[in-house]
């Protein structure tokens, strides 16, 4: 699989303690866990692609559900599970692979009276994989893991958004408190002020996947999948 540089390279220099055990759970460190997984993704991938500290338990637990919202998400955007139809190949493969995730899926697909398609999530399965990806990208973005439950988490495709809340949720952050001292998130405010007051979105890549941290009211963590599924995590 190849590898592109597209990301931005940034050293973390926030508290070292903070690095010491899973970011999911707390957990040991055996391994290192991409945020976003590559299944998110297509190849090639980014060179600099965020890794987080994880125990095994948790680097395997989430591998089924990153493979269903990834799948729900390809066959809502077109709007069909036909393998044929879909345009990212990994998927393509999956679909064609596992025809009981494929049926799965097919059974959720819906279509309203005016012929619009839509699918049926599993939430406990979308929210289980979206407080992951929170989980990281607070760990690696600013440097204060969040192993407690959070206070909300919300997702929904971008084009269900009222036009308002679609604004809001797009805006880059705007916050007066820094990130923790030395956390890749400090650093993105640095460069960017004064222009705005927090960082923007990163885009990890393009038309797949991207995501911005917030800390001025709490931790707030956005993230948008496949220019589709709007998400957002947050701690107070």
């Amino acid at each position: 699989m190849g590898e592109t540089g597209d990301m931005e390279r940034l050293t973390d220099y926030s508290d070292e303690r903070n690095r010491g055990f899973c970011a999911y759970c707390g957990g040991s460190t055996e391994t290192r866990d991409h945020v976003p997984s590559r299944i998110l993704l297509d190849p090639p991938y980014p060179i600099d692609l965020p890794v987080v500290p994880a125990c095994q338990d948790c680097n395997r637990s989430f591998s089924l559900d990153e493979e269903y919202l990834a799948c729900l998400v390809e066959c809502a955007v077109v709007g069909s599970v036909d393998a044929a139809s879909l345009r990212r190949d990994k998927i393509k493969s999956i679909i064609t692979r596992k025809p009981a995730l494929a049926s799965r899926i097919r059974n959720a697909r819906i279509r309203d009276l005016f012929g619009q398609v839509s699918f049926r999530a599993e939430p406990d399965r979308v929210r289980n994989v979206v407080l992951k990806l929170a989980r990281g990208h607070a760990a690696f973005e600013l440097g204060e893991p969040r192993l407690e439950q959070p206070a909300r988490i919300a997702f929904a495709p971008l084009e269900t958004m009222a036009t308002p809340v679609r604004e809001d949720f797009e805006a880059p952050s705007i916050t007066t408190i820094w990130p923790e001292v030395g956390s890749r998130a400090m650093q993105r405010m640095a460069v960017a002020f004064p222009y705005c007051y927090g960082p923007d979105w990163v885009e990890v890549q393009p038309e797949r996947y991207r995501y911005l941290t917030s800390v001025s009211e709490g931790v707030v963590i956005r993230m948008v999948l496949s220019e589709y599924l709007g998400c957002e995590v947050v701690w107070v």
